[in-house]
């Protein structure tokens, strides 16, 4: 209602102390502070006056309606969906004599069908790789079995040849000790 701020109290501070006088200053106070409590007082019963009577109008539940659709204007995405869940909702509960219901069972059957199918192709593709694959290990065996059978010319075992061997790595040589000079001797005179 009224902005005051502390710069404009303090000047309708220091203009009742010139206007009133420092003696009757806290008089005026206690009155002002008396006139404001009956002033909010007022307006107190006057906010549970209307509430009272909105309650008995029933503009509560108008107002929570309007609260509703406010929401709905300043969250559109939201509002569309908890329309989208409710029409998916009603959407489950299909009679089974109409003819969505009907069009609904006949898909469910087509879909376990189509899953039966591509379950039973998996099936055959499979056992027809197991089969392919066993085919190629008995015709690999097969190639195996004659250099298998073979035996060496000799029964002595085939002499290995040696490779020939690398000369040893060279050790650094050890650092020999610097020679010391011997002292000198000390003369006697």
């Amino acid at each position: 209602m009224f902005d005051l701020g502390w710069t404009e109290l303090l000047v309708i501070g220091v203009v009742a102390l010139i206007v009133v006088g420092p003696k009757d200053l806290p008089i005026l106070f206690r009155r002002v502070g008396q006139f404001v409590g009956k002033a909010k007082g007022m307006a107190r019963e006057f906010s549970s006056a209307m509430n009272d009577a909105a309650d008995e109008s029933g503009m509560r539940e108008m107002s929570s309606s309007l609260n509703k659709s406010l929401k709905a204007a300043t969250n559109p995405l939201g509002s569309a969906m908890d329309g989208v869940k409710s029409a998916a909702s009603s959407l489950t509960d299909l009679d089974p004599d109409s003819e969505t219901g009907k069009l609904a069972a006949q898909r469910a059957e087509d879909v376990k069908k189509i899953q039966a199918s591509t379950a039973r192709a998996a099936a055959e593709r499979k056992q027809r790789e197991a089969t392919e694959a066993v085919a190629k290990a008995d015709a690999a065996e097969a190639e195996l079995k004659p250099a298998l059978v073979k035996k060496p010319a000799s029964n002595k075992p085939a002499a290995k040849k040696a490779a020939p061997k690398a000369p040893p790595a060279k050790k650094p040589a050890a650092k020999k000790a610097p020679v010391k000079k011997p002292a000198a001797k000390k003369s006697s005179t």
